[in-house]
């Protein structure tokens, strides 16, 4: 069986690294497999960039072309928003790899339009990393449930109007995809259960296949030399926060200095600071220490903030299955975060994390201290971190479960 798997990026960070993962596992399983991208960052024959400089150069700019007709709703919220709507040639590419299945994975930012899923005419599993695949252009909907009937009146594009561009995707999709041979696929439960409830996607087959790590490299590295290596202090109980941009949204990077003031008033005080790592983006002012590492371009690199760190937190307003908090419990380090979206898939509360009551700041909080107050309790802690990553998220079974799918879609066409 030849699979294509279609990717804007094989990048490090949230689908785009989930593809590439998936790659890896699949070559690891010696699966005839490529990863088609429209920006390549490894060095790996197996992953296809575009063929040519003005696929290179189209490819740089799609996403600024492909938002134009947004920028008419001016009261917008400035939240990611994907129309895709723009003509593409990866339909050709494709063509000539001449797969017997496609999975397609991030493809928005004006990669890959919603016409041109349409005209692939080969089984098509499609993996959902955002809520985008049956919404009417949102990757995250808040609390927003008009995906369930055919989008307009989009609250993000703080639209009145029924015939809004939100009706316009949702439109598009729906007369597109309808009759396709379509298989989805989620990362998590919770996605999967927004996909059910969708007026896209309810008489597909989903399936839920959670992203796989690589374990040999993501794994605990001794904290005094991961410490040594990153200067940072040997004595302190460090709290580790990381995203790829460390501003105020869906990550819940506002919700960080509050929990830390409540930190503050504890009998840890003395004995805390925090570890930073991505992109700031804004002047952050902390009640405790803060050791910012910046943008971490290396995976090794990530590996050693993980091991350093005493406890990694994740106050996410929205999300899948984030991959910081996957690689942080490869890495046996316990994590927090409010118990939304799929995190309870990876962090089993008191087991080897902390799920906290949404948006309650202090039993966020209280969470952190949990882990950090009681040293024979964090063994244990730290332990069935590795082990949950271990039993249920390395790249072989990842690949596997999707060889599993991948054999009923192409059987079911022959």
């Amino acid at each position: 069986m030849r699979v294509c798997i279609l990717s804007r990026s094989d990048g490090k960070a949230g689908g785009f690294a989930a593809a590439y993962r998936l790659q890896q596992g699949l070559q690891q399983s010696n699966v005839d497999s490529f990863l088609v991208v429209g920006e390549k960052t490894h060095d790996d024959e197996r992953v296809l960039p575009p063929s040519s400089r003005i696929g290179k150069v189209w490819n740089s700019i799609t996403n600024t072309v492909d938002s134009l007709p947004i920028r008419f709703y001016k009261e917008r919220e400035k939240t990611t928003y994907s129309l895709q709507w723009l003509p593409s040639r990866l339909t050709q590419r494709i063509a000539k790899i001449n797969p017997d299945i496609i999975n397609i994975h991030w493809i928005n930012a004006g990669y890959f339009s919603v016409e041109g899923i349409a005209k692939l005419n080969r089984p098509i599993v499609l993996t959902l990393h955002d809520m985008w695949g049956f919404t009417g252009g949102c990757h995250y909907s808040s609390d927003c449930d008009r995906y369930t009937k055919a989008c307009g009146a989009c609250p993000q594009l703080n639209s009145n109007s029924e015939n809004d561009l939100s009706r316009w995707v949702w439109e598009r999709k729906w007369k597109k995809w309808h009759n396709l041979n379509l298989t989805i696929v989620t990362p998590s439960n919770w996605l999967a259960k927004c996909a059910r409830e969708s007026s896209l996607f309810s008489r597909f087959k989903i399936e839920v296949i959670p992203n796989g790590i690589d374990s040999n490299l993501y794994r605990s590295i001794p904290k005094k030399l991961a410490r040594e290596i990153l200067r940072l202090p040997q004595e302190k109980k460090l709290i580790l926060f990381g995203a790829t941009s460390l501003s105020p949204g869906r990550k819940g990077f506002q919700f960080l200095e509050p929990t830390l003031k409540i930190l503050n008033q504890s009998r840890l005080k003395d004995q805390i600071e925090l570890v930073t790592f991505g992109t700031l983006k804004s002047n952050f002012i902390c009640s405790i220490k803060v050791n910012h590492l910046g943008k971490l371009h290396d995976q090794i690199s990530l590996v050693l903030a993980y091991s350093a760190a005493d406890v990694f937190i994740l106050p996410s307003v929205e999300d899948n299955l984030p991959n910081t908090v996957m690689e942080a419990l490869s890495c046996s380090t316990p994590c927090v975060s409010f118990n939304v979206g799929g995190l309870a898939d990876m962090i089993v509360h008191q087991q080897n994390g902390y799920l906290a009551i949404p948006f309650n700041l202090e039993d966020f909080a209280r969470g952190i201290r949990w882990i950090l107050e009681d040293s024979e309790r964090y063994k244990y802690l730290s332990k069935f971190s590795r082990q949950k990553v271990e039993q249920e998220f390395t790249l072989d079974l990842q690949a596997a479960r999707y060889l599993r799918i991948f054999s009923e879609t192409y059987g079911n066409c022959e």
